[in-house]
Order: structure tokens, then C-alpha cells, then sequence
């Protein structure tokens, strides 16, 4: 049969509308069609298997808790509606295959999975680590192709690589434990071998959001063992609008870096490691000592902190009370701050002001509910939340200033990664 007919046929099945819908929204189901019939037969072309499962596992995003959680804070962020999604075969050759188009395949000896200095920075490695995390911990693991496609952006901060880690330790709960492995786990061994397989130190956010979707609570005050809860988005007049800024982020790591150690500064006027250790009463209580002794901008990052993560509690109360005008008055109260205490908006002696200047101009478009920095800031991301209906509006006139590849709509997704139930058995 010819790739049109597939396309149509499945676009027009009622169970792949009904996937579809939970993972994409309101999707188009002949394009999303379109996509799985082309990943499908690409798989049978790579691997000459006739069998084979589809995965999916979302990007996500910083919704709320700016830069709290290297001060064991508290955070909000989301899984959302673009995906890696791999055809899957499994196979009992005891090792991993995973083809990309336009990419090496990766290939995993299930036999080895020692850690190899030269592979770090590369997909093998988050594989192997995934395992490794996963089998040390008593879980199966065994042996499978896929091939990939991934709608995840980059250059938008909503984690790619996380996203591809997720895939792996989805497929393997899945196919080897019978759907087993919490999300917790599968999070935690995404974020293991980024850290130290991948080489890229990174906290629990990302890979929590993913494994879990929809809205992900996540308080850091241990921060091996974080309090996480999963909140169901039940928005529908909200969307989402990401705008990549533009910016070199390689030139800002010292801005970075300075956010964390001012923070830490104040704390060890108290005998802290970090701010959460510190009471926010005693905190405030010590400004004037404080203000003796370390620059504004530690003391003005310090009360972002404390600001930020009790808002980080009432926008979590606001998603679970479906109050949406609530949700977006934080987001905007949250934004405000991260411009004028925490200071990530723009580095020092910048004139160009990408971030600043895109909150404003999005602002000023009606249907505009809320817009803040996303993320580490100086450079890069805004996110905005959009009333539904003014949607196709406020991106065609972000798409006038931006360009069509630096604004992407998206929303919140509330499954995380997972196999989708769609199969193809040949007879």
C-alpha cells in the first residue's frame, strides 16, 4: 500500500485520533499521521523488522521557581506537546540500537556498559547510563531497535536530551518490567546519566517533568530525594508560546554561576550551605546586617529566592484549582521579579536586551495573560501563556518580529513518557 493511503487510513482511525489527542492537543491528524507512516517505514527500512511500538516522551518547560532549585527551592515545571517519539522492536540480541535520520546508529553492548571518557557529550552515553542506573538497581534490561524522530526544538530550554533519556527508560520498564519502573526511578536514571555518563551535572527538574507529566511540584529541600507530586493541567483556554530571543549562551556561564554563589553568600553569613536552610524571617530579620556587608544585587537575588518559592506554592494551588487568572497573575508576579531582583534578564553592559525587549513587545499583544524569562536567562527563551483564542494571532504577529523557527506553540501535555499503544503486527 502506498505511504497516501497508510497516511490517510491511520489519520482517519479513531484510536490514533484519540492518542493523538492526548499527547499532541489539537493536533492535525493527517500531518501527525503523516509522521508516524514516514518514522514506521523508516524502521522497516533500517532494522527489516515487521513489528514494532511507538513511544513517546515529551519536552518540557520551566513554568514557575526560577532559579531556586541550586538553593534547594521549590519549582513548577511541565511536560508539553512535542515529543521524541521512536518505532520500537524488541530483540534479544542483548543490545540497543537506536537510529536517527541524518545520524550515526547508536550502538550499545548490553554486555559493557562501562563508562568511556570519549563518548561522553554523546547519545551513547545517556543510553548506557540509563541502563546501567537501571540494572544496578535489580530491574531487567534486555536488548531493542528503535528509530526516532523528534519535534523536541532546540535552542528553547525545553530538554532535549532529557527527553531522549526518558525514551530509553520508558522502552525498558515497558518491554523488560512489565511497566514497573515509577517515574520517580526513570527520572532519576535520566538525570544520573546526564550527570555523570553524559558529563553535563544537572538536577532532577528536567527529567521529573518528563517522566511524570503535566504539571510537575517539586521541592528540593533534600535534594537526593526530592518531594515530588504530579499535577493534572486542566486549562483549555491557555496556550503556550515559546520565543527563542536569539543570544550566545557560551558567554554567560560566569552570569550564571554568580546567581548561585551570591545566593550562597548570604547563606554563609548564617553557617549555611544554602538558602532553604535559612528562615525567611531570620533572613529578613538580618537585612540591615546584611546590607553592610554584601552587594544589593546578592541581597535582592536572596529575596527572589524567598519570593519565588512561596509563589512557587500558590501557582501550584492555582493549577489544582483550575483558577487560571491566578495562575497567570503569578506568572506575571514571578516574571517581575526574575527581571528586577534576580537580574537574569540581560547580562551587564547588554545593550541588545533580547529577553527584555520580547516580554515588552509580547505584552502589548492583545490576548496576552502572562509572559516571563524562561529558564537561566541573559539570553534565549521567553514563554508566554495565551488565551486560546487569540492564538493564531499573537504568533503570526511573533512570527513578523521573531521568524517562523523561533516561535513555537505548544501545551501542556499531562502524560509523560510512554508507549503509546499503537503497534504494527505483521501476520
Amino acid at each position: 500500500m502506498a505511504s497516501k493511503e497508510r497516511i490517510l487510513l491511520l489519520a482517519e482511525d479513531t484510536k490514533f485520533q484519540l492518542t493523538a489527542r492526548v499527547l499532541y492537543g489539537n493536533c492535525d491528524f493527517y500531518k501527525m499521521a503523516e509522521r508516524y507512516v514516514t518514522l514506521s517505514e523508516l524502521h522497516v527500512k533500517s532494522f527489516g523488522v515487521n513489528n514494532f511500538e511507538f513511544y513517546s516522551s515529551p519536552g518540557r518547560i520551566e513554568v514557575c521557581g526560577n532559579h531556586t532549585d541550586h538553593n534547594n527551592g521549590k519549582v513548577l515545571c511541565a511536560s508539553i506537546t512535542v515529543d521524541t517519539l521512536g518505532a520500537v522492536t524488541a530483540l534479544d540480541d542483548n543490545s540497543i540500537k537506536i537510529a536517527s535520520q541524518g545520524y550515526p546508529v547508536i550502538d550499545v553492548n548490553l554486555d559493557n556498559l562501562d563508562k568511556v571518557a570519549r563518548e561522553e557529550g554523546t547519545s551513547t552515553a545517556l543510553v548506557k547510563g540509563v541502563v546501567r542506573y537501571l540494572k544496578e538497581r535489580g530491574y531487567a534490561i534486555g536488548g531493542f531497535v528503535a528509530t526516532t524522530t523528534s519535534s523536541v526544538f532546540k535552542g528553547a530550554g525545553v530538554s532535549s536530551s532529557a527527553s531522549f533519556e526518558l525514551f530509553v527508560a520508558e522502552i525498558l520498564s515497558s518491554i523488560y518490567n512489565g511497566g514497573k519502573i515509577d517515574a520517580v526511578t526513570k527520572a532519576k536514571a535520566a538525570q544520573w546519566a546526564e550527570s555523570y555518563y553524559f558529563n553535563k551535572p544537572c538536577g532532577l527538574m528536567d527529567q521529573s517533568a518528563i517522566a511524570l507529566g503535566g504539571i510537575s511540584y517539586i521541592d528540593f529541600a533534600s535534594s537526593e530525594n526530592p518531594l515530588i507530586e504530579h499535577i493534572d493541567w486542566i486549562f483549555n483556554d491557555l496556550d503556550i508560546i515559546l520565543i527563542n530571543t536569539g543570544g550566545d549562551h557560551s558567554a554567560l556561564t560566569s552570569h550564571y554561576s554568580a546567581i548561585r554563589a551570591e545566593m550562597e553568600a548570604i547563606s554563609s553569613y548564617f553557617g549555611k550551605k544554602v538558602l532553604r536552610e535559612v528562615e525567611r524571617d531570620v533572613f529578613y530579620g538580618s537585612l540591615s546586617k546584611l546590607k553592610e556587608l554584601y552587594s544589593g544585587r546578592a541581597i535582592l537575588r536572596a529575596i527572589h529566592y524567598y519570593e519565588e518559592n512561596a509563589r512557587v506554592e500558590l501557582c501550584a494551588q492555582a493549577v489544582r484549582d483550575g483558577d487560571s487568572d491566578a495562575f497567570v497573575n503569578i506568572i506575571n508576579q514571578s516574571g517581575d521579579s526574575s527581571y528586577k531582583l534576580l537580574q537574569n534578564c540581560y547580562a551587564p553592559e547588554d545593550t541588545t536586551q533580547c529577553i527584555p525587549l520580547a516580554i515588552e513587545l509580547a505584552r502589548r499583544i492583545c490576548g496576552v495573560k502572562g509572559v516571563r524569562v524562561h529558564g537561566g536567562g541573559f539570553a534565549g527563551t521567553v514563554i508566554v501563556f495565551a488565551s486560546s483564542d487569540n492564538t493564531e494571532d499573537i504568533c503570526s504577529k511573533l512570527i513578523e518580529l521573531y521568524g517562523d523557527n523561533n516561535v513555537y506553540t505548544v501545551r501542556v501535555r499531562n502524560s509523560g513518557a510512554t508507549g503509546t499503544g499503537l503497534k504494527f503486527i505483521k501476520e
